[in-house]
């Protein structure tokens, strides 16, 4: 009865420490953002070697010079996979806007890239736009719940927004929309993928950048170690030298 006892007790140790290296990984969620972060299968669900992409390469080889171990996988929707970086210990999201609303919501790790805001038209569309103000004259595709939609939401823009931004390169080609509020280069990068390539820029309204977004409750150890790491490889040309591989 003793020795059963004991191996019980053993097993619940073993259990703990299983579960205390579960929880000591960082657990990575992103989505399909081509060419920042994407399924090598083009669907909404991936992990580890099957997820690819410009953040997906820069954190990888981030986390790995920072000796920090971690789980990565590609889900759906955004809003979903954005929560849970915002209310689960040990969790992180990318790539992501670092943004003045944001900023006290989580410990970020960045820049990982440049993500201007831009208004995209065809490119025999006649419209000529100045302003945010004269684009509410006009129907706007957004992607819901990305940073994108929110700033314009704040502007007193209600744009028709999709849970898919490809979704908004359809809309832009059949006419359903007049203007697609994306970023730049991931807007074109995602609309050449879909075969669509004139595209023009109407207006640049922001200029952004992507970032790692951890849960408030990382250990600032690890948040000093990751930015350490990818401030070393920027230094040393390796994030140029990734973006350049997919822009080029």
């Amino acid at each position: 009865m003793l020795k059963k006892a004991m191996l019980w007790v053993c097993a619940l140790s073993l259990c703990g420490q299983f579960a205390w290296a579960d929880q000591a990984k960082i657990i990575l969620s992103t989505e399909n953002f081509p060419p920042y972060n994407m399924a090598t299968n083009g669907k909404n669900f991936a992990r580890e070697d099957s997820v690819e992409g410009i953040a997906v390469e820069v954190v990888q080889e981030m986390f790995k010079r920072a000796g920090v171990e971690y789980f990565m996988a590609l889900r759906f929707p955004w809003d979903r996979v954005y929560k849970m970086a915002l209310e689960k210990p040990n969790h992180g999201v990318f790539s992501t806007a670092r943004t003045p609303e944001r900023e006290g919501e989580f410990k970020w790790v960045g820049p990982i890239g440049p993500d201007d805001w831009v208004l995209l038209a065809s490119a025999d569309s006649t419209l000529t736009i100045n302003s945010l103000e004269e684009a509410k004259a006009y129907t706007i595709g957004a992607y819901k719940g990305d940073a994108i939609e929110e700033f314009l939401l704040q502007q007193g823009i209600e744009p028709k927004s999709s849970f898919n931004d490809k979704t908004n390169v359809e809309k832009l080609s059949k006419g359903q929309i007049d203007l697609w509020a994306t970023g730049d280069p991931a807007g074109r990068y995602l609309a050449k993928q879909q075969g669509v390539t004139n595209l023009k820029t109407v207006l640049r309204f922001n200029q952004a950048e992507l970032w790692l977004a951890l849960n408030k409750q990382t250990d600032d150890a690890i948040v000093a170690k990751l930015q350490a790491a990818l401030d070393t490889m920027r230094n040393e040309g390796f994030v140029d030298k990734v973006l350049n591989k997919y822009l080029q």
